[in-house]
């Protein structure tokens, strides 16, 4: 499989297993170096009908890491009361393994048409908002919504900036926990992250290495506070 992408090195193939090389330039497309936030949801639409397939458990496993670090943080007698927000939902991979461990206030927040159009299928999500995160104000989104915030694959080359905290700091209520899932090596190559994410998070909770998140790389959890 070619590891090169218009002449220039994917970023990130190296130590790819073999059987997942297509799906990782498919993920690539919606990363890659340069990338503008149009292009990038343009991308992310093309792909929609295929995402599930190419990002299957095993292969993407950033949902199931996420509703698993929120069910070990929330006791099981209060998930079902808290009003969540989803941020870069995608296609609703996240909302299906929160509702799996007892989560049912769940909102959506993505701006690719395509992805939302596939995560309503699931039947799991309340509100939809087709927008996203970092560029300007939701207006959409009240002050203090909701008691806890995750996201899983929305952070990367192009996806959200780090002043996007400053809105979820907004929307989420003082007390309330957020939850950033994401593949740990864009720490060290995405130039929006590198020395700007981590030290950006105030109040951060835990930040925990977890195996095995994509494409057998490692991710990090962010889990932080808003402040009370």
């Amino acid at each position: 499989m070619d590891s090169e992408d218009q002449g220039a090195p994917v970023v990130g193939f190296e130590n790819v297993p073999e059987n997942d090389a297509a799906e990782y330039l498919n993920n690539y497309k919606t990363h890659t170096p340069g990338i503008t936030h149009d292009e990038m949801v343009r991308a992310y639409t093309e792909w929609a009908t295929n995402y599930d397939k190419d990002l299957c458990p095993g292969r993407y496993n950033g949902p199931e890491i996420a509703a698993r670090f929120m069910a070990t943080h929330y006791p099981v007698e209060v998930r079902d009361k808290l009003n969540i927000l989803d941020v870069a939902a995608g296609t609703g991979q996240v909302g299906r393994e929160l509702h799996k461990v007892g989560f049912r206030k769940i909102d959506a927040l993505e701006p690719s048409p395509g992805m939302l159009q596939v995560l309503k299928r699931r039947n799991i999500y309340g509100t939809l908002y087709q927008v996203a995160l970092g560029l300007e104000r939701i207006n959409a989104i009240a002050t203090d919504a909701y008691d806890a915030l995750v996201i899983a694959g929305g952070m990367g080359e192009g996806h959200i900036p780090v002043r996007g905290l400053d809105e979820i700091v907004r929307i989420v209520k003082p007390g309330g926990t957020v939850f950033i899932v994401m593949r740990e090596e864009y720490l060290s190559y995405v130039t929006e992250y590198v020395g700007k994410l981590e030290p950006y998070m105030e109040n951060l909770l835990d930040r925990a290495i977890v195996e095995n998140y994509s494409f057998g790389k490692s991710g990090v959890v962010f889990k932080y506070q808003v402040e009370k």
